[in-house]
């Protein structure tokens, strides 16, 4: 396992990241067979563990959490969590307000088991609350020691050069690093808009669903297995189970067997290859799936490969 900083911050997470989302506490709720994952994770290298408030309801960030501390040193674990979905149906209870922000901290760090966070993150931009009181907020909670890094996900790239340069200009703690989602099937967005931008101020990368919801993994070449994540959930399954789609991960598999990989592992190890991105967050609700992404770890892709990739997939690679 590699670790890398975060942006130009002093933090270190390891390149394979474990997420909770649609996992833990949602198609997993037996304690034991997260610990076994977790373990498998821990393992492998895996310090950064990535949680929301809103994954099955606050139960992922408890039951991963457990598994964990229940097993592993605190210190030696990187722990996320998430802000903004709503979490009660109070006029206050989502969003990015200072009241909401606070109390939804509080309830995770209960949740977890912990005194602070490593990263927290603003799950989305709200354009309700002003950018001052979002900046003024994370950054008193770093200042308090609650949370060590606060960071964006899926924001605009223009709402995060913003929130750098209120930061800056007012000296507080800007945001360190963006989470937004990136993979083969889905890459213009964060290639174009928001690599160049947390490049030129220093933010780290970790993105999520690098596996395209499991399409790249060769599960759905022959359509939608029983019990697969497409089956369970049906939206999925309709912004990448195309037949375009179908075709290219198909071409692929003899890419990812001619480098000794999986297609997972090839799919990794292709996100990892942006000098931008910090870690790649996977999933895993089996412990050979775990398994199966540790193996990317390390993994650099010749450029001829990089190549190769691209024409199948179409357009050219930011690298």
């Amino acid at each position: 396992m590699r670790y890398r900083k975060l942006g130009q911050w002093g933090l270190k997470v390891s390149e394979i990241s474990l997420g909770a989302w649609v996992t833990y506490g949602d198609a997993v709720k037996d304690l034991e067979r997260v610990k076994e994952i977790t373990r498998i994770a821990y393992e492998g290298g895996v310090n950064f563990f990535d949680n929301a408030d809103v994954y099955a309801k606050g139960l992922a960030e408890e039951l991963m959490t457990k598994a964990l501390l229940e097993q592993f040193p605190r210190h030696e674990l990187v722990l996320s969590s998430k802000v903004f979905w709503p979490t009660s149906d109070d006029a206050n209870g989502r969003g990015l307000s200072r009241k909401h922000v606070r109390e939804s901290l509080e309830r995770s760090l209960k949740r977890m088991g912990t005194d602070y966070l490593d990263l927290y993150f603003c799950h989305r931009y709200d354009p309700e609350v002003p950018m001052e009181e979002i900046v003024t907020t994370m950054s008193n909670l770093v200042d308090r020691g609650l949370v060590l890094y606060w960071g964006t996900s899926e924001w605009p790239a223009a709402r995060i050069v913003e929130a750098v340069q209120f930061a800056r200009a007012n000296g507080l703690h800007p945001p360190a690093v963006e989470q937004p989602q990136y993979s083969m099937l889905y890459r213009e967005r964060v290639e174009k808009e928001i690599l160049p931008e947390t490049e030129r101020f220093g933010l780290g990368v970790v993105v999520w669903s690098p596996l395209a919801m499991g399409m790249l993994t060769g599960r759905y070449d022959e359509g939608v297995p029983k019990d697969s994540r497409f089956e369970r959930y049906p939206q999925f399954g309709e912004r990448f189970l195309t037949e375009e789609n179908v075709r290219k991960v198909r071409e692929l598999k003899e890419v990812a067997e001619e480098v000794g990989l999986t297609r997972a592992q090839l799919a990794l190890a292709w996100v990892l290859r942006q000098k931008g991105v910090t870690s790649a967050i996977t999933g895993a609700t089996r412990p050979e799936q775990i398994r199966e992404s540790l193996g990317a770890a390390g993994v650099d892709l010749p450029p001829e490969v990089v190549e190769r990739i691209d024409q199948i997939l179409g357009g050219g690679s930011r690298a």
